[in-house]
């Protein structure tokens, strides 16, 4: 069984990349809206809630668990992989390598949580593949309005009005990429880089390495939102079509 985790429904974004690849496989998807969002908690906040959940998912027999929250990725992996030792752990962070690949001179804006941004992990990533042509943006409360299906024409033309003259785009929250037609709107024709793809491969990677059987004979998916919020379900199953 694979576990996904997520602050809500953001991880959608790459569990629908994660089901092109394993369409029959058997995953249980934790939406932690009681808990949305993890950008603006302390690391101890976010490592406790982490500690809680994947417990929960232990004990429902996942054996693999994909954290699929950049924040919760970048603060919360390594301490559990190192609790948590049976486990295997994939984790996703802001594809800016991806900007280093494909268009390494274009500039670029990194938009992710403050606590994706402010997180160690990130920051190695950035420095290690700096372009010295980046903006990192902070976007407090957006993953907050995209979970809660509103309106975020305002927010995005006050937050990205100076950012004109941007070639790429990394969207370092699972949340965002459910809004690029809204990004572009204000940005313009920007290129999108976020980290499905990524995580996708990695979590095929490390199930043919352990051997792993992964495909059944038909597709199972369990929604577990930590809210019990009716809504958050029906938006799920909608976003999964």
């Amino acid at each position: 069984m694979i576990g996904i985790i997520d602050s809500g429904i953001g991880g959608i974004t790459i569990f629908r990349e994660i089901l092109k690849s394993i369409p029959k496989g058997h995953f249980i998807y934790y939406s932690d809206s009681i808990n949305n969002p993890y950008g603006d908690k302390t690391k101890e906040e976010i490592l406790d809630i982490l500690d809680n959940i994947v417990s929960k998912l232990i004990t429902m027999g996942c054996t693999i668990i994909v954290i699929a929250c950049n924040t919760a990725g970048s603060i919360g992996v390594s301490y559990l992989r190192e609790k948590y030792k049976k486990i295997l752990f994939i984790a996703t962070v802001p594809a800016y390598k991806m900007v280093y690949d494909n268009n390494p001179q274009g500039k670029t804006l990194v938009m992710a949580t403050k606590g994706t941004i402010e997180s160690e992990k990130f920051l190695e990533l950035y420095h290690k593949y700096d372009n010295h042509n980046t903006s990192l943006l902070s976007c407090s409360g957006l993953a907050e309005l995209i979970e809660n299906n509103k309106d975020v024409s305002n927010y995005l033309n006050e937050l990205l009005g100076k950012y004109k003259d941007i070639d790429n785009v990394v969207l370092g929250c699972t949340h965002y990429p459910l809004i690029k037609k809204e990004i572009k709107k204000v940005l313009g024709d920007v290129t999108f880089y976020d980290g499905s793809i990524g995580v996708t491969k990695e979590l095929l990677r490390v199930l043919k390495i352990h051997n792993i059987k992964y495909e059944y004979d038909k597709l199972e998916i369990k929604f577990i939102d930590s809210s019990q919020n009716k809504f958050k379900e029906k938006r799920f199953w909608e976003l999964l079509k």
